[in-house]
């Protein structure tokens, strides 16, 4: 292999989905120069389908900084979700309780917008890299190492580097083990998937619990739908028919009002296992972690890209805090500022996540609990207006 190639720039970016190329963005934006490498290439990223609720404030860095306006032409506005226990729903109206929205916004078409952007604003984004590193963190100069596409060799000499490279990167393991803390937990279930080729069943989410386990009926387009069911994290999806998905979706929100879900063909099935963690901090040195890095969320209360979208606004403000005023206060508080959000949503993910979902074990004592938790936040406007901020987004740090 050759030498490595010395590149210098301000800002090293490891990760480019939606949370380091938004960061990219912004700091272009600001005339702070940076470089992203990705270890995925940009196809692999685009048909990666996955969910997306976005926050008012996502949306918000979306248009606002010059991305694109495609999630208010194509996204869908929601105004509210239903609540659905006893085979009753329940509607919790948003712009009524806390004066927000959200919007139905894949994951993958973020990505697309933001990576567009970036070639159009000429960003040094560099995709399907191998061989990368991160080293130097605690000096002055950390650096980035990894091998481009065409198997040349580059060494990265940065002032600040952001990981944003999602919970399997190297950004996270390269703070000793004994200067971080890693909050895990692993709950006893997991998400059935399923995309299909059917008109919406309902105009906005429905959250379902029922004596069968938890059900989402979700939307992707007119014609596709996501929608989930709770199971085991060891089920195999490739041994389910298409009847037997239906029949269970079905059964977990059936009730007296005959509702009933509009099917078609599945054409992807799969198990997302659920799991929370924290790494704290999320500052070693002069590395930054952001999104996924830092921290994952079940997805029941829709904050994964939210969270790192917000993470991400912060430590763009404290990068260009640091080379417009010569501060380094606010990196050096960035942790602490994001950590506060991110246990909030933490709580919040964990609350809902707890209160929709049915245990095996669970007794009979806890399952009418968990209705008559569910019941106290249906029949109460400030239990509503509590889950109605917490899903639609709390302001900015």
């Amino acid at each position: 292999m050759s030498s490595a190639q010395i590149i210098r720039t301000k800002v090293g970016i490891v990760g480019g989905g939606p949370a380091g190329l938004m960061l990219s963005h912004l700091l272009s934006r600001a005339g702070i120069d940076n470089i992203v490498i990705e270890k995925r290439d940009h196809e692999t990223i685009r048909n990666t389908h996955r969910a997306g609720i976005l926050e008012a404030g996502s949306v918000k860095m979306l248009t606002d900084t010059g991305v694109d306006g495609r999630v208010l032409t194509e996204g869908h506005r929601h105004d509210g979700i239903d609540l659905r226990f006893n085979g009753v729903s329940h509607r919790l109206d948003f712009q009524d309780l806390v004066g927000e929205s959200v919007w139905l916004y894949p994951q993958n078409e973020v990505f697309v917008d933001l990576a567009v952007a970036r070639k159009r604003d000429g960003g040094d984004v560099r995709f399907s890299v191998t061989d990368s590193d991160v080293l130097d963190l605690t000096t002055d100069v950390p650096k980035m190492r990894f091998t481009d596409a065409d198997s040349q060799r580059f060494e990265v000499h940065c002032d600040i580097i952001a990981g944003a490279d999602g919970s399997q990167g190297i950004c996270k393991r390269a703070i000793p083990a004994d200067e971080r803390t890693d909050h895990f937990i692993a709950y006893p279930f997991a998400w059935f998937g399923i995309l299909t080729e059917a008109p919406p069943s309902a105009p906005e989410l429905i959250y379902a619990n029922s004596e069968h386990g938890f059900a989402l009926i979700s939307q992707r387009s007119e014609r596709v739908q996501r929608m989930y069911f709770q199971c085991d994290p060891n089920e195999d999806a490739s041994v389910w028919t298409e009847d037997q998905i239906w029949d269970e979706l079905q059964k977990r929100v059936d009730g007296p009002d005959g509702y009933t879900l509009k099917r078609g063909r599945i054409f992807e099935q799969m198990v997302l296992p659920f799991r929370s963690y924290v790494c704290e901090p999320m500052r070693y040195g002069n590395l930054f972690l952001a999104g996924d890095a830092g921290h994952t969320v079940p997805p029941t209360g829709a904050k994964g890209l939210n969270l790192a979208l917000a993470d991400v606004k912060v430590l763009f403000e404290a990068i260009d805090s640091f080379y417009a005023a010569g501060s380094r206060e606010l990196l050096e508080g960035y942790s602490d500022t994001t950590l506060e959000r991110v246990w909030k949503a933490q709580n919040f993910s964990f609350w809902m996540t707890s209160m929709l979902h049915t245990r095996e074990d669970q007794s009979s004592f806890e399952r009418k609990r968990i209705l008559g938790e569910l019941n106290s936040v249906a029949t109460s406007r400030y239990g509503q207006q509590y889950l109605a901020e917490a899903y639609t987004g709390w302001p900015s740090a």
